[in-house]
């Protein structure tokens, strides 16, 4: 599938139950390998993902499912007992 990249930019994310992850605002491609590598997102849903004091996030390419009008990714989940503690961001639901 062939897409041009600028298409992405300013696009929203989406996991695939519904809940908004943030907008895009540039993409990290691989070079040597000719793929894209992740989606940096800015405006992030606090609720999707814990940021703090960061302004974005970097969104790794092989958890998007699908791209269309919005891009969708696998759902991320964060874990209670992390959230309490202060751990980390989320992590990819299996």
């Amino acid at each position: 599938m062939e897409i041009e990249l600028s298409s992405l930019y300013g696009q929203d994310i989406y996991t695939d139950r519904g809940v908004y992850v943030g907008k895009i605002e540039d993409v990290s491609v691989d070079i040597k390998e000719k793929r894209i590598s992740g989606l940096a997102v800015r405006n992030i849903n606090p609720y999707a993902f814990k940021v703090g004091k960061k302004k974005g996030v970097i969104i790794p390419y092989r958890w998007v499912t699908a791209i269309g009008d919005i891009v969708l990714i696998k759902h991320v989940r964060r874990r209670a007992a992390e959230e309490e503690k202060g751990g980390e961001e989320g992590e990819l639901e299996r």
